[in-house]
């Protein structure tokens, strides 16, 4: 159990890792609304009437749940991945690593940093979303635990790129090199019944395409994938990120020289 003093620190941590990204809302929170009304115009607006109706549903309804878990898991990422950085190139995460506070304590408030601005950052989208399509939410229930764990999961791997980055080049080499594939091929502006089998099959590993069809089905009640399934996804996914970062703190990996 924690004591009050632990939650305390918690919610000082919190509060410091919210008002970081509220301070500095017009790099932080504006454009990622910026960028998703181009996606909307573009793919939605100019290209969706070309390609006509997907599973159902007009192309830019289909796509929009896509498009706003895809600003959902950059700005979680982003938001941690720097934060955190910055403690250690600033040296004071050694602060707070001495001081008697759980590691678990600093993790959780890390990553309800992510957490928060991921969730301002969806609200934000999902407004300008309205503005091109009609969004009628199927089941809110689960597109907010979608929200929920799909933060958490891209707070947690923010959390460890971050640890093991030794400079600022560093922090940006996955969201490039591997964030952006995955989400563009994670099925945010396509349904992978179009692809081959083999490319199904492939498509199947990117643990993203599971994030975005759960989403897509809480939004819309429409889903390439078993709803189930990716919800065992983003829960292994959460244990095993969160077992690691933990291990990766309490040893101080990236910290400690």
């Amino acid at each position: 159990m924690y004591t009050q003093s632990t939650l305390i620190a918690l919610y000082t941590i919190v509060r410091k890792e919210i008002s970081r990204f509220t301070r500095i809302w017009v790099q932080t929170i504006l454009p990622p609304a910026i960028s998703m009304t181009l996606y909307f115009v573009i793919f939605g607006s100019l290209i969706g009437p070309r390609i006509g109706m997907m599973n159902g549903f007009s192309y830019i309804d289909y796509i929009a749940p896509g498009i706003i878990m895809m600003s959902i898991i950059n700005n979680s990422y982003a938001n941690v991945v720097s934060s955190f950085f910055g403690a250690k190139f600033q040296h004071h995460i050694e602060e707070m690593l001495v001081a008697p506070i759980p590691n678990s304590i600093i993790l959780i408030g890390f990553i309800t940093g992510g957490i928060v601005r991921g969730f301002m950052v969806g609200a934000v989208v999902t407004l300008v979303a309205l503005f091109f399509t009609e969004l009628n939410i199927h089941n809110l229930g689960i597109t907010i635990a979608v929200v929920f764990m799909t933060s958490v999961v891209f707070s947690l791997a923010g959390l460890i790129n971050a640890i093991f980055a030794k400079k600022f080049d560093d922090i940006s080499i996955i969201p490039t090199f591997v964030l952006t594939p995955l989400i563009y091929l994670g099925g945010v502006f396509y349904s992978i019944d179009m692809l081959p089998e083999f490319w199904q099959t492939v498509s199947s590993f990117n643990p993203i395409l599971y994030m975005v069809n759960a989403f897509r089905y809480g939004m819309l009640g429409e889903s390439d994938i078993n709803i189930t399934t990716a919800f065992l996804i983003l829960t292994l996914f959460t244990c095993v990120l969160f077992t690691v970062s933990l291990h990766l703190l309490n040893k101080g990996v990236g910290i400690k020289h």
